[in-house]
This record gives C-alpha cells, structure tokens and sequence, in this order.
C-alpha cells in the first residue's frame, strides 16, 4: 500500500475532490477521475430506482460523455475495504489495465492503491 504522503499533488487532488463530492452529495460514495489531458470528473453513488452506479462508474461515464479516450488515474472515497471488481472494469475500459485506482477513507487517507487491471 502506499502512503498519502507519498502521492503526488495530482492523485491528491482526485481524492480531495472523490471526497467533497461524498460529503457535499450525501452518497456513500464520491470518485473522481483524470483523463489523459489532465481534466477531472467528478461524481458520486447513483441510487435511483431505474439506475444504480457507483461513484466511479459514474465519473467514469461523465469522462465518456466528455469525450474523454483515456484515463490517468482514478480515486474512489468510501468505507469499502477495496475497489469493487465493477470499479475497476469501468476504469480498465477507458484507462487501461494498468491504470491506477486509489481508495480513500471518508477521511482522505489512502487505504489501497491497486490498479485496474
């Protein structure tokens, strides 16, 4: 695992604003990701009855819908224990295997840092 510390201020910055999307919306969830020009998408959990996506999957989407071909990295702020196997699919789609998703606490540390793949 990797430390906070040892995070460069870009993937600092995706898990600041995957937790104020989570605190600012009320969700369980808030993720952000950055594609490959360096813009952020910003999201939280989707609950309706007719659609149900998590916070990443729906950053995920929003860098679609933005035309987005490519991700640098992924951040994901929840009380999980671990990026969901769904997480990380959507973030292998755009990204790549090898793309990095970090998975933050509620209070910004970092818990995990695997990688999409």
């Amino acid at each position: 695992m990797t430390q906070s510390s040892d995070l460069g201020p870009e993937d600092r910055k995706i898990i600041t604003l995957a937790r104020s999307a989570r605190a600012r919306n009320g969700v369980p969830e808030g993720a952000a990701v950055r594609d490959g020009t360096g813009r952020t998408y910003v999201a939280g959990t989707v609950a309706l009855d007719s659609l149900k996506l998590s916070a990443l999957q729906t950053a995920v989407a929003m860098a679609v819908a933005s035309g987005a071909t490519t991700l640098e990295a992924a951040a994901v702020v929840s009380d999980a224990d671990a990026a969901s196997d769904e997480d990380r699919a959507a973030v292998r789609d755009l990204g790549g295997a090898g793309t990095p998703v970090l998975l933050a606490g509620p209070d910004g540390e970092l818990k995990a840092a695997v990688t999409a793949g």
